[in-house]
């Protein structure tokens, strides 16, 4: 693969260790993925901010990473919400010791490497002036924004991809960036109204979840989407997108919406699937959506209500304005500061021109900036049941990020709870395990003998490991679902569940969830807590990384599926000899 003169100097050392490094790693990726060639990138996006989903990990590693002083990012670069808003400490309550100082390290390091710090998790709502062109982003709810509604394209890159992109100005050109790939793989046909923001963020969540193992998805989920409202405002579209990244959707048509559909009309006037057909079809109905809220709903004390996730546009600022307006007028005033709304410092600014902010203080709220619900620490001692509109927030406040129990409903009845605490009534729920039906495994028990052949890393010229391998055929999800801590797999329902990852040979098809999954990885290969080795049947930009940058053996593009020719248990040796890996099976397990 040829490289562009700039980068194969960045890769030969030229512009310092710094750069040098960023560019193994975005050279790694290329070649791992099949890249046809590199791309250069108009804007940057990098996510792994807070102190919560980072962790030491990301600690660690920008103070490696901005040490040596010699590099800085290339190209305009936007950085994400951080774990809290620190002119409002005293109204979060944060018990996380040093918070404050850690989460200034991390942001202080991230500005030392040239990054703008608008801690701001939608840099799509008045983040880049100009909304086209390619990107690199790290955050999944702008991935799917901007590929949907924008020109502005980008792959669903990991932290630490985007940070390279940002260090170097280049990315693989591979993936979204090529038109063919840009094609839908789920028909979902909607059969009923969507009036509030939080049902088009239960659609989005619902469709994820239908994904089952079998179905194809090189590039995640990608539903084309008939039967919504002929008008979406902005904040209908960001609901939408953001609750169906929870599950890996990087892009989505929806019908008479979308500016330019990938499809032709039919004779009978109808989309026509993409060639091979769709992976799945799906129908969200009234009772759908009724049964979505039904299990959803609070039942028992609501401790904190919580707006903004993705972080509140104006108009869902004014939403919450409006709806908070209709209490206070009656002379009601929201007690213990029970409603937290979470924006972007761009939107702070315009709603409190409009009054909006005045408006909500006044009534009792909390108004944070630069934060996000599913980032910030709570203070468990006062907070234990959420309620909140989004289920992006739902998604991950009851992970293992922050083990929280939480309720969703519309933006009227979640400000209705916020000034009346007898709505929810009754003892404090405790969280539910959710076995998602996507955790079916298609795995069967191998026998007999077995060699497979594989690719590794341009930067890993040789290795050979023994061990025990961890096999599954459900992708990972490490930010909220491993511990930080322990390397323990927590996810109810997954075939992992309850396991630790230390010292295995790791073996699954890709990780999902959070574009923050690689500092997670890294913080537990750091304390020892991390795997010797990784495999993945598909192109995986958010293990690769840390595999990368921590030279962690990692094979991948093998001739028969890992997931599926290794059983869980199974002894075997992994090597790397020129760029090319064997695993053998040496014994299978009993």
């Amino acid at each position: 693969m040829d490289l562009p003169n700039r980068l194969a100097s960045q890769l030969a050392g030229d512009e310092g260790p710094t750069r040098q490094k960023a560019a193994r790693l975005v050279v790694d990726l290329a070649i791992t993925a099949g890249a046809s060639g590199f791309i250069e990138v108009d804007h940057a996006h990098v996510s792994g901010v807070s102190v919560i989903t980072g962790g030491h990990g990301l600690r660690r590693f920008l103070a490696d990473l901005s040490s040596s002083g010699d590099g800085t990012v290339v190209i305009p670069t936007t950085l994400n919400s951080a774990g809290c808003d620190k002119e409002k400490m005293e109204e979060m309550d944060i018990e996380w010791p040093e918070f404050l100082e850690q989460q200034f390290e991390i942001v202080q390091a991230y500005e030392a490497l040239g990054l703008d710090a608008t801690l701001s998790c939608t840099p799509y709502d008045r983040g880049i002036a100009d909304e086209s062109g390619i990107a690199s982003w790290a955050e999944s709810n702008a991935v799917c924004f901007s590929n949907t509604w924008t020109s502005l394209i980008t792959n669903r890159e990991s932290g630490l991809s985007a940070l390279a992109t940002a260090l170097t100005g280049f990315a693989p050109k591979w993936g979204l960036h090529i038109e063919a790939n840009r094609t839908p793989n789920i028909l979902v046909n909607v059969e009923c109204e969507l009036t509030t923001l939080s049902d088009w963020s239960v659609l989005g969540d619902w469709i994820g979840k239908q994904v089952r193992p079998g179905w194809r998805l090189p590039w995640g989920p990608m539903p084309f989407i008939r039967g919504l409202p002929e008008y979406a405002s902005f904040a209908r579209k960001k609901a939408l997108t953001a609750a169906a990244a929870n599950y890996g959707t990087p892009m989505l048509w929806a019908e008479g919406l979308s500016a330019d559909p990938p499809l032709g009309l039919d004779s009978n006037g109808h989309w026509t699937p993409p060639e091979g057909g769709w992976q799945g079809a799906l129908t969200f109905t009234a009772d759908d959506l009724a049964q979505r809220y039904a299990e959803l709903a609070p039942k028992g004390q609501v401790d904190l209500i919580v707006i903004g996730c993705p972080q509140a546009s104006l108009e869902e600022i004014r939403i919450t304005a409006s709806a908070v307006r209709s209490h206070a007028e009656m002379g009601s005033k929201i007690p213990d500061q029970r409603l937290w709304v979470f924006t972007s410092g761009e939107n702070f600014q315009l709603a409190d021109a409009d009054g909006s902010i005045e408006l909500l203080e006044q009534a009792g709220a909390v108004i944070l900036k630069d934060t996000c619900p599913e980032v910030t620490p709570y203070n468990r001692s006062k907070y234990n049941h959420l309620l909140t509109n989004s289920l992006k927030a739902e998604h991950y406040l009851t992970s293992g990020l922050n083990r929280l129990p939480t309720s969703v409903s519309s933006i009227q009845e979640c400000v209705a709870h916020a000034f009346d605490p007898n709505l929810s009534a009754g003892e404090r729920p405790t969280l539910a395990s959710k076995a998602q039906p996507q955790h079916a495994s298609n795995k069967t028990t191998q026998t007999g003998s077995a060699t497979l052949n594989g690719e590794g890393l341009l930067s890993q010229e040789s290795f050979a490991v023994r061990g025990k391998a961890m096999v599954t055929d459900v992708p990972i999800t490490y930010l909220g679902y491993v511990n930080r801590d322990t390397g323990v797999v927590e996810e109810f329902g997954h075939p992992l569940d309850g396991r630790a990852i230390e010292d295995s040979i790791l073996i699954y098809p890709k990780g999902s969830g959070s574009t923050v999954a690689p500092y997670v990885l890294m913080g537990l290969l750091y304390t020892g807590k991390g795997p010797k080795a990784i495999v993945n049947s598909d192109v995986c930009p958010l293990t690769l990384p840390a595999c990368s940058l921590l030279n962690v053996p990692y094979g991948h593009a093998f001739d028969e599926d890992p997931c599926l020719a290794i059983n869980d248990g199974d002894f075997i040796e992994m090597t790397s000899a020129n760029g090319r890996v064997t695993i053998e099976i040496l014994e299978r397990a009993s």
